[in-house]
C-alpha cells in the first residue's frame, strides 16, 4: 500500500507540474503538414546471426538470460527486429518493435514477440517534457537502455541486466531534457559513438514490475527514477548518471520442493551509478549496482530476500579507416546475487572477461569477434553445487536496414 500511495503522489506531482504548459497550448492549432501522417512513418530494423562454438572448452557453461545458444547447437539467429515509428502529430510520436527471433526456451527458436509498443505525448512544442505510455525500456542502467544494435559486447552484463530481463515492462514514464541535450543524445547514436538514445536528463515512472509481456501479479507497481547528463568538454563527451527502483516482485517459476514465503512477494530494490566517456577515440563505460532481491539459498533450499551487487567496465577505441570503422574493446563484469526471472530465483556468482573487435566495412553490415573467458556459479534446487568455467570464441554478423 505504501508503494501505491508513493506512486500516486509522484504521478499527481508530475501531472500538476506539467499541466500549465499543456493547458496554455491546448488551443494551439497544429501546423499543417506537407505529408499525411501515414507517409511520415519510418521502417527500419536489424538482424543478428551468431556462432558460439569456436574454441569452446565447456558446453555446460550457459547464459540463460543472455544468449541461449551458449553450449547448444550451431548457427543461431539472436535477433530479427523491425521497427515502425513516426510522428503522427506534432505532439505525438509512436514506436512499435516486434522481434521475430525470440527464444522462450532452449531449443525453441524464432518465435515472434512484442518488444516495444508505446507512444510519447509531448507537453510542449520543443518536446522537452513528455510522457511515454506503453511497453518500453525501464530507465535503469546505461547498457540496459543501449540498443543491442549499437552495443559492443554481444550480451548485456549480468549485474544490471538481472534487474529487468529484456529491459522492458508496461507502464507510464515521464522524461525531461532540454532541446539541445536531446539533439546531443541523438547524435551520440547517429555518429556511431554507441549512445543509449534519448531517455531524458531526468526520467521517472511506474510500471508493472513483472517484466515485458507479463501481467501485473500483485497490484503494487514498481517505481523508478533516473538522472543522467552528457557534458561536452574540449572535444570529449562525458555522461554520468544515477538511478534506482523499488517494488515487490512475485516469483513465477519455482521447483516443487523449493521453500518460499507464502505470498511469493519479495522485495526488489536497487540503486546504480553510471559513467561513460564516449570513444573519441578512447572510450570507457562503467556501471555498478547494489540492492536486495529474491535469491535461492542452497543451504536451506529456499528463496530468500538477499543482498546483491555487481557491475562492469568496458574500454574501447574508435578507429576510422577511410570509409570503414574498427572498434577493439574489452569488458570485465562481475555479479553476486539472484536472478528473479529464472527458476527458483537462481543464485549467481559471475566473473567474466571479454576481448573483441567490431568491424563495420559498410553502414549496413557489422562483424563482431569476441573471445569470452567465463566463470559462472548458477544454482537452483535442481542445479546445486553447479560451478562452470570455460572459454569460447563468439562471432556475430549484423545486418542493418
Amino acid at each position: 500500500m505504501k508503494s501505491i500511495k508513493l506512486s500516486l503522489k509522484i504521478s499527481a506531482f508530475v501531472l500538476l507540474l506539467m499541466a500549465a504548459p499543456l493547458v496554455s497550448n491546448a488551443q494551439d492549432k497544429p501546423k499543417p503538414s506537407a505529408k499525411p501522417w501515414y507517409e511520415q512513418i519510418s521502417v527500419r530494423g536489424y538482424t543478428q546471426v551468431r556462432y558460439n562454438r569456436l574454441l569452446e572448452t565447456n558446453d555446460s557453461l550457459k547464459n540463460e538470460q543472455g544468449d541461449k545458444s551458449w553450449g547448444n547447437g550451431g548457427f543461431f539467429i539472436r535477433r530479427m527486429r523491425i521497427i515502425f515509428s513516426g510522428n503522427i502529430h506534432e505532439r505525438v510520436y509512436f514506436y512499435i518493435q516486434p522481434d521475430f527471433a525470440s527464444s522462450p526456451s532452449s531449443g525453441s527458436n524464432n518465435f515472434a514477440q512484442l518488444r516495444d509498443a508505446y507512444f510519447d505525448l509531448s507537453l510542449d512544442k520543443k518536446k522537452e517534457f513528455r510522457f511515454r505510455i506503453g511497453q518500453s525500456k525501464i530507465p535503469f542502467g546505461f547498457e540496459n537502455l543501449q540498443s543491442s544494435q549499437n552495443r559492443l559486447p554481444l550480451d548485456r552484463n549480468d549485474a544490471l541486466n538481472s534487474a529487468v530481463t529484456n529491459e522492458r515492462d508496461l507502464g507510464v514514464m515521464f522524461y525531461w531534457a532540454p532541446e539541445k541535450t536531446r539533439k546531443l543524445f541523438s547524435s551520440l547514436v547517429n555518429d556511431g559513438l554507441k549512445g543509449s538514445g534519448d531517455y531524458g536528463v531526468f526520467g521517472m515512472g511506474i510500471y508493472n514490475g513483472q517484466t515485458a509481456n507479463k501481467n501485473d501479479a500483485n497490484k503494487t507497481p514498481h517505481v523508478v527514477a533516473r538522472l543522467s547528463y552528457p557534458l561536452e568538454y574540449k572535444g570529449q563527451i562525458i555522461e554520468a548518471g544515477i538511478q534506482a527502483y523499488k517494488g515487490k516482485y512475485v516469483i513465477e517459476s519455482k521447483s516443487a520442493k523449493t521453500k518460499f514465503i507464502k505470498d511469493l512477494n519479495y522485495d526488489d530494490n536497487r540503486a546504480a551509478a553510471s559513467f561513460v566517456l564516449y570513444p573519441k577515440p578512447f572510450g570507457i563505460q562503467a556501471e555498478y549496482n547494489i540492492g536486495r532481491g529474491p535469491e535461492f539459498n542452497p543451504a536451506t533450499d529456499s528463496i530468500e530476500t538477499q543482498k546483491l551487487k555487481g557491475g562492469y567496465i568496458t574500454a574501447s577505441y574508435f578507429l576510422k579507416l577511410k570509409h570503414q570503422i574498427l572498434i577493439p574493446f574489452a569488458r570485465y563484469h562481475y555479479y553476486d546475487g539472484g536472478k528473479k526471472h529464472e527458476l527458483d530465483a537462481r543464485s549467481y556468482t559471475v566473473k567474466e572477461i571479454e576481448i573483441g573487435v567490431e568491424w563495420q566495412p559498410i553502414k549496413n553490415f557489422e562483424l563482431v569477434a569476441m573471445y569470452t573467458m567465463s566463470e559462472r556459479r548458477f544454482e537452483d534446487y535442481v542445479l546445486q553445487n553447479n560451478k562452470q568455467k570455460g572459454n569460447l570464441l563468439r562471432l556475430q554478423a549484423q545486418l542493418n536496414f
